[in-house]
Order: C-alpha cells, then sequence, then structure tokens
C-alpha cells in the first residue's frame, strides 16, 4: 500500500540529493575566505576542466568573468553552504582562484546583489 510521497521524495530533491553525493556527503567547507561578497574568476580559460560534472563545468563558464559566491548561488539555484563546496573544489583544483571584493567609491549599497543575497537566503 502506498501512501502520499514525503516531501523530501518530491522530483525538487533531486538535484540537491545529487550535489551532496557528488561531494561525498560534504554539506560545509572549511574555506573561512569564501563569504557572499567572495569574488571567484576562472584562471584556466582554455583548458579542460580537471572536474567534468554539470554543476562544476558551469560554475567554471560562469566565472569565466569575476562572481561572487552568491551570484553563483543565485545563477545556478543552488544553496550557498552547497556553492561553497563546489567553488571550494574548483579553488582546490588550481581552477578559480579568489579575488577581493570590489569595492565601490559610493556608500549606496548595490540593489542587484542584495537581492541575489535575500533570494539565495531563501532558498530560490
Amino acid at each position: 500500500m502506498t501512501g502520499p510521497r514525503e516531501p523530501w521524495e518530491e522530483e525538487e530533491a533531486g538535484p540537491v540529493a545529487r550535489l551532496y553525493a557528488m561531494t561525498g556527503g560534504r554539506g560545509r567547507t572549511a574555506r573561512t575566505e569564501l563569504t557572499l561578497d567572495t569574488m571567484v574568476v576562472d584562471i584556466g580559460a582554455g583548458f579542460a576542466p580537471r572536474r567534468t560534472e554539470p554543476e562544476y563545468v558551469d560554475i567554471v563558464q560562469f566565472c569565466r568573468v569575476p562572481q561572487s559566491v552568491a551570484e553563483v548561488s543565485a545563477q545556478f539555484r543552488v544553496p550557498l553552504a552547497m556553492t561553497k563546496v563546489l567553488v571550494g573544489d574548483l579553488i582546490d583544483d588550481g581552477r578559480l582562484v579568489v579575488r577581493a571584493p570590489v569595492e565601490t567609491s559610493d556608500a549606496t549599497p548595490d540593489l542587484g546583489l542584495l537581492q541575489t543575497i535575500a533570494n539565495s537566503l531563501r532558498g530560490g
């Protein structure tokens, strides 16, 4: 006899479960330098990536120009903690490097970045 499906069995859990399996169950990273506004950029343009899983390839392509960790998370709709794990793996591989956040000359907050961060924190 089958009853209603549990929420964690829904199709929406598929990508998160895949990412969790792909990272060997790691849901966090020890990389304290990876914050919402940490900028990462691909330094291996023109070279085949070591990791060929679609998530890693997509992140590398997106980071051909510097991107914040928050932007990577929002672009691929991946939870922030998992984004830090994936980005950390690419840093460990020597594919991405950390760049200092872009400093703005005015005190006005970047509303686009704030919206990206808010969406990432909401999980969507």
